[in-house]
């Protein structure tokens, strides 16, 4: 349940914080564990290590900017651990807290801090937006694709990236569009803007626009379904939200690096790429009609010949460049 931080409920989470110590913690960030997305699958990797283990854990929402010192704080002065923190935004504000509580085991998801008490959590989304964006350039029947991003950051770059580098490498003749939504939080959640932006693009001509941009996203699903053209999801997988519109989603598994630190945490930093299992593209009954078998198959060629390193994928946050 989502809650403002209110000085009462500071209050009652600290009067109830005996009993829940050692209780593990996941803070979401702007958009909610229920955004269909990134935060979603964090929140479905908590459920399944709750449904294995039979233990129970806090959470938290984080609906302004201004909660996430606070949000963090609380949970360790009520002695959760390991807390997670799911979001890059969040890594300033764990940073802080992190070092107010050296015995608290700490863990974020999308950034690096460099504490001995915090486990970061990265994820190779480039290598799976290339993957994407090469399965757009073999089914586009314009030559045209789409990309729309939420918050205009590094993290999002390096999407928008990958996609186009796969595209332009599978079909030399394609044409990328790519817009952002915006440059503050909100981005992540304003689907009229996404749809406005997935109609703009095709317009111009595309038949295929990815999106990854959180709740946003789901304008563009509904803009793609509305104009008869596919889209791709990202993160959590998307295809059920729109069948046989979605052609598939960029599956970044957000949920696996959730449950493996409930399970297990370690500080340090982990990278999880094509390789790893950390991303994929995302293969069900509501878009099998459309990944035909020759299709798949050569999605797999792609997908083998990154992971043995024969294709090297820019990532743009290398060095805040698209450089391929």
């Amino acid at each position: 349940m989502k809650f403002a931080l209110t000085s009462f409920s500071l209050a009652l989470m600290l009067a109830c914080g005996a009993a829940h110590a050692q209780q593990p913690a996941v803070i979401f960030d702007m958009g909610g564990k229920f955004d269909k997305s990134f935060n979603q699958a964090g929140y479905q990797g908590a459920e399944q290590w709750k449904k294995e283990t039979g233990k129970t854990y806090l959470e938290f929402e984080i609906s302004n900017d201004t909660q996430r010192v606070q949000a963090i704080r609380r949970m360790a002065e009520r002695g959760a651990s390991p807390i997670i923190s799911i979001g890059f935004a969040q890594a300033s504000a764990l940073q802080q807290v992190a070092k107010d509580f050296p015995k608290t085991q700490f863990a974020i998801i999308d950034a690096k801090v460099d504490l001995p008490n915090v486990q970061s959590l990265l994820f190779k989304e480039h290598e799976g937006s290339y993957l994407v964006g090469a399965m757009a350039a073999l089914v586009t029947k314009t030559n045209k694709v789409g990309f729309v991003g939420g918050m205009d950051i590094p993290l999002i770059r390096k999407f928008q990236c990958g996609y186009e580098q796969g595209a332009k490498a599978t079909n030399a003749k394609i044409e990328v569009f790519s817009n952002m939504t915006g440059t503050t939080s909100t981005a992540w959640n304003d689907p009229t803007r996404g749809g406005e932006l997935a109609k703009s693009q095709f317009a111009k001509g595309s038949d295929i626009v990815f999106a990854a941009a959180g709740g946003t996203g789901i304008g563009v699903y509904q803009a793609a379904k509305d104009a008869g053209k596919l889209a791709i999801g990202v993160d959590s997988n998307q295809n059920h939200i729109q069948p046989g519109t979605m052609l598939t989603s960029m599956v970044k598994h957000v949920d696996v690096a959730v449950y493996n630190v409930l399970k297990a945490w370690k500080p340090g930093v982990s990278v999880l790429g094509l390789k790893e299992g950390g991303v994929d593209y995302a293969l069900d009954d509501n878009n099998a009609k459309l990944i035909t078998p020759p299709l798949k198959a050569k999605v797999e060629a792609i997908k083998a010949d990154i992971i043995a390193g024969k294709v090297k994928v820019a990532d743009y946050m290398a060095d805040n460049a698209c450089k391929f």
